[in-house]
């Protein structure tokens, strides 16, 4: 029978299982004890099985479902590989068996009876719950990181840099304005005085990208980067995150509207 193995490490600190190269050497021996034969290898690293838009994913399914499948089968390392959403699943695995294409998990062996369907049913709601459990943890989490005035992001907001700040045995950081030669701060206060004066979103995109000023990715300025940046409430001392401290001069006049809208209409 020909094979494909599929292999997914996901980007949240508490996914331990095995690396990718440990799990694509369990899958081929897995593949050659039972005289399978693999025609493709497909990986997805740091992506979650929440959602099939993973790149590798979705090019193993549009195969599976294309006219002459190249692979009867799809091997994975467990169930939680292949998705942790049970509607997915369901919905995926439909398709491909109509393919006459099947997904095996070589540590959770289940047969074609309707008791192992519904063991294959009991392992995916398991994983769905914990899936949905951890993420909740790992908000509640950063949140009380947060109130506690340690930034919980990877990239500080636009005019801020990270500061290391030791918290008992752990080392967090919190944010820190950049200094008043900064070109970065001089750029966002400009932002705020041109919506002060009722320049549109798109008006300040615009008057940006033409005197050449770019995001601090090196981007391009977009009327949705410009209404994030005059909505993000790191720039009036507070927000949801927990940010405590603003850069010199901003003012709470700053201050997003009700409803988080832009301060200034772009009508």
């Amino acid at each position: 029978m020909n094979v494909a193995l599929y292999v997914r490490v996901s980007s949240d600190k508490q996914d331990v299982d095995l690396s990718v190269s440990a799990q694509l050497r369990a899958l081929r021996e897995y593949a050659a004890k039972h005289g399978y034969t693999i025609v493709r290898e497909f990986v997805d690293e740091a992506e979650t099985a929440r959602t099939t838009a993973r790149p590798a994913f979705r090019e193993m399914i549009a195969l599976a479902k294309s006219k002459h499948p190249s692979f009867e089968a799809i091997l994975v390392w467990k169930y939680n590989r292949f998705t942790r959403n049970r509607t997915d699943s369901v919905t995926i695995k439909s398709l491909l068996q109509k393919k006459g294409v099947q997904v095996i998990s070589i540590n959770e062996p289940v047969d074609d009876s309707a008791a192992g369907h519904l063991l294959e049913g009991v392992i995916e709601c398991i994983d769905e719950f914990y899936s949905a459990n951890m993420g909740e943890d790992i908000k509640r989490g950063m949140r009380e990181t947060a109130e506690r005035g340690f930034f919980v992001g990877s990239r500080p907001p636009d005019g801020f840099r990270r500061v290391p700040a030791q918290d008992g045995s752990k080392m967090r950081h919190t944010l820190e304005p950049e200094g008043e030669d900064s070109v970065r701060v001089r750029l966002i206060r400009r932002m705020f005085d041109m919506a002060d004066n009722e320049t549109g979103c798109k008006e300040i995109a615009q008057t940006l990208n033409r005197e050449g000023l770019r995001t601090s990715t090196g981007k391009q300025w977009t009327k949705t980067a410009i209404h994030k940046a005059l909505t993000n409430e790191a720039y009036c001392g507070h927000s949801g995150l927990g940010w405590k401290t603003r850069p010199p001069g901003y003012q709470e006049r700053h201050t997003p509207g009700a409803g988080g809208k832009c301060l200034a209409s772009d009508s």
